[in-house]
């Protein structure tokens, strides 16, 4: 596995390969791997001749008040965990990216200004600019992400399609602890107490799934349950719960035929994501 720092070396380096009709496959990543970055990277290795993983904690998706500083970081265990499935490792650092004159910057539109873009303006004006850097660096025939990040990977979908951009984007499904928790870098975050509330993520979207089956199509009622639900956990606090149409992110108001339910809460001070795709 080849390390790389240089967006400009590894680009010349994909152009060589891909003259020699490689398939490159890529994985932008902020590192600190669990097994759902590890599903994501394996599954390139199965579709591509070339696999491209990246280690970037991209500062322009962070607020003022996050948490860029302290955010969980061990490059020589995420080498260790990549080594046997990536061809290229790809660990550029800020300067590299974003020179001192950076200006150019990429939005898109209300898919960032909704849901988490609430509680995180700029976070995904932040994403949408570092993916379309690294898209560029690494000219990807595929780009895999995970479902936990539902509505980065929508937008990310949506950039890909407007900006006519020649990469077939790739969704896996969440990667879950034993106990239902979606696997993410945060949970580090969690207290031994904190981290078993933190199932209560999980459990509201079973339930959630539970009542649709049973018929409850009323997306205002399945939440007011979740809601109430979730805040018998004493450390929970909501930031917001949404039913939408999955490809659009417009919420909608009854379930006919597929949804997703998704969700923002605390667990403490930390703040946990998760989905879950509802097909009646």
């Amino acid at each position: 596995m080849k390390i790389i720092s240089s967006p400009r070396l590894l680009q010349k380096e994909i152009i060589r390969l891909k003259k020699k009709g490689k398939v490159i496959g890529f994985v932008p990543t902020m590192g600190y791997f669990h097994e759902g970055h590890l599903s994501l990277i394996r599954r390139a290795r199965e579709d591509c001749d070339i696999v491209v993983v990246s280690i970037f904690v991209n500062p322009l998706q962070f607020g003022p008040k996050e948490d860029l500083k302290g955010y969980p970081r061990n490059i020589k265990k995420d080498i260790s965990l990549c080594r046997n499935y990536a061809d290229i490792l790809f660990c550029p650092n800020v300067k590299a990216m974003y020179p001192d004159d950076f200006l150019t910057e990429v939005k898109v539109g209300r898919l960032g200004d909704i849901l988490c873009g609430v509680s995180r303006p700029g976070h995904f004006k932040g994403v949408s600019t570092v993916v379309n850097k690294l898209f560029n660096i690494v000219l990807p025939d595929k780009a895999y992400f995970g479902q936990k990040d539902a509505q980065q990977a929508a937008i990310i979908k949506k950039m890909a399609c407007d900006l006519n951009m020649p990469v077939e984007i790739q969704v896996l499904p969440i990667v879950r602890e034993y106990d239902g928790l979606a696997m993410s870098s945060r949970n580090v975050y969690l207290s031994y107490t904190e981290r078993k509330e933190a199932v209560v993520l999980y459990k509201s979207l079973i339930l959630a799934k539970d009542l649709i089956k049973d018929g409850v199509v009323d997306c205002a009622k399945v939440i007011a349950r979740m809601r109430s639900y979730i805040l018998k956990t004493k450390s929970a606090k909501i930031d917001y719960i949404r039913i939408i149409e999955p490809k659009t992110l417009v919420a909608i108001k009854k379930i006919k035929r597929e949804a997703l339910v998704l969700l923002a809460v605390f667990i403490g001070k930390t703040r946990l994501i998760d989905n879950i795709l509802i097909k009646r």
